[in-house]
């Protein structure tokens, strides 16, 4: 007897038109940086609008993980360079970086969970630092947002109970609890097989249908990036060699790009004589 095979469920995404039309809500204009005499991050330079997630990529080494930093406010301030909400972050006096936090959320690569805290503690940490509110009313907030990520009936276990992809949506339960307009998703795949991984993505998916926040994902796993990605940008030593639509990504004829998206490793001629001169600290 045949069985029959339910449909994929089809999760609703803006057009690239759409997006193009709401206000900006991520702008990094020209930005250059360095640790000492090393530069890592090379003219920069980015939009991301109301509902979209933008997906960036890169090797290791590449800067998306400093890029990150500076739009979330963890590096020194640079004037004039990074606005997120309209807001300068490089201008912001002690208070105006305070408000701008409540209206933010960022979900570190490996959950960052408190070990001492419980799973609901863990999500109602920013409502105890950033809002003033009553414990009940917070309890409250926190099984809202696990009830959100499907971790509903899971606030009192210790985060070393749960499963890595249960790490990974508790964490995103707490970047989301203040009902953030941004929030920022740090390697949110990483670790997890591939079925967890698509259920992640999925989650990622609804939550910007049902809150309409805007999402950044910094991730190397093509697959997640190109399933979820309204557009990806793609980083190679510290600069932006493409930005565009994952069809357009696909197509794209640098032969960086094509290499990152496809795991193609790069053949690099090694001179002999400067191999020595390296070793030798010349």
């Amino acid at each position: 007897m045949a069985v029959a095979v339910a449909e994929p469920e089809t999760i609703w995404k803006p057009t690239i038109e759409e997006l193009a039309s709401r206000p900006v809500v991520i702008e990094v204009d020209h930005l250059d940086w360095s640790f000492g005499a090393r530069q890592v991050l090379f003219d920069v330079s980015m939009k991301v609008h109301e509902g979209e997630i933008m997906v960036i990529m890169g090797g290791s080494g590449s800067g998306k993980t400093t890029l990150l930093r500076h739009l979330v406010g963890l590096m020194p301030p640079v004037k004039n360079r990074v606005k997120l909400l309209g807001k300068d972050i490089g201008s912001l006096k002690a208070l105006e970086k305070l408000e701008l936090r409540r209206k933010i959320g960022v979900a570190f690569q490996f959950g960052a969970l408190f070990s001492s805290m419980s799973v609901a503690e863990n999500v109602k940490l920013p409502l105890r630092e950033l809002a003033h509110l009553d414990e009940k009313t917070m309890d409250i907030m926190a099984r809202l947002k696990l009830e959100v990520v499907n971790m509903s009936g899971f606030g009192n276990l210790m985060p070393a109970e749960l499963s890595g992809g249960m790490v990974k949506r508790a964490s995103i339960a707490r970047a989301i609890v203040m009902d953030p307009k941004l929030i920022f998703l740090d390697e949110p795949s990483s670790g997890l097989d591939p079925i967890v991984s698509s259920a992640l993505d999925d989650l990622i998916l609804r939550l910007r249908e049902a809150m309409g926040i805007s999402v950044v994902v910094v991730t190397h796993d093509v697959e997640s990036a190109f399933k979820i990605g309204d557009r990806i940008t793609v980083l190679d030593r510290g600069h932006i060699l493409a930005c565009e639509r994952p069809d357009q990504i696909r197509i794209n004829p640098n032969e960086r790009v094509q290499n990152l998206i496809n795991r193609r490793s790069e053949h690099v001629e090694v001179d002999p004589e400067e191999y020595l001169r390296r070793l030798a600290g010349d």
